[in-house]
């Protein structure tokens, strides 16, 4: 699915702040920035709002729009920049994605936990799909996910060694936008430091989340053990 004009803006907006390119903090305006990306201001000021949501830029009146100091000094590994909530899509590197090292894709039987957070009936299967995520040579993340066979009856290794929402979307034209995550740390077990190249003393980031389509149907659960360094996310909160 082509990007929206803004959502062209955005991306190349980040990466010039993400690059330091605006050395002194401070955007052109609004009617530079159209020039220089060949768009409307409409579009520039919709790219515009949605930063200023994100955290990474702030608009002063009667001086003009600077990017987020505290932004720069700690620039998150998980963002929501894409067309859906998946792993491959939030969780970008300076604007790489990471590669992904499928270790496991079985069919198994919904245990009691999976059933309940994926709203099945008992005795139904999933997919139990384990994968290694990285930059480079850098593992960050190990991820095990559940999905419904009924929903996705078709899966193999090969899809899921990709984006599989990307996949979902493209091909079976099924959204996945919206995800209740749970973020907390733990002790790194064998496991996480063979994998994550940890330290026996150091600890793990870890995200439990279901992900939902766009119609509120749940069609993910997952845990995922991180890295401790790339347990990195910002939030920007408005009271209104």
């Amino acid at each position: 699915m082509a990007d929206l004009v803004y959502q062209r803006v955005i991306n190349k907006l980040q990466k010039s702040i993400d690059a330091n390119e605006y050395t002194d903090l401070k955007l052109p305006n609004e009617r530079i920035l159209a020039e220089e990306f060949n768009v409307s201001r409409s579009s520039i000021k919709k790219a515009m709002n949605v930063l200023i949501q994100r955290g990474v830029v702030f608009q002063k009146q009667g001086s003009g729009t600077f990017v987020n100091p505290l932004y720069l000094k700690n620039r998150p590994l998980f963002n929501f920049s894409g067309d859906n909530v998946g792993v491959t899509d939030t969780f970008q590197k300076d604007g790489e994605r990471p590669d992904i090292r499928v270790l496991d894709l079985n069919v198994v039987k919904a245990t009691e936990e999976v059933q309940q957070a994926l709203f099945l009936e008992p005795g139904e299967f999933v997919y139990e799909i384990k994968r290694l995520r990285s930059f480079g040579t850098q593992p960050f993340m190990i991820e095990d996910g559940f999905v419904p066979v009924k929903l996705v009856p078709d899966l193999t290794e090969d899809i899921v060694s990709g984006s599989l929402y990307n996949y979902l979307q493209e091909s079976r034209n099924i959204a996945v936008t919206r995800s209740f995550l749970t973020i907390s740390a733990d002790v790194s077990t064998a496991q996480d430091q063979e994998l994550l190249q940890l330290k026996p003393n150091e600890p793990v980031g870890t995200m439990e989340g279901i992900f939902f389509m766009d119609r509120g149907t749940p069609i993910e659960f997952s845990h995922m053990r991180l890295h401790y360094k790339f347990m990195r996310y910002n939030t920007f909160t408005v009271l209104n």
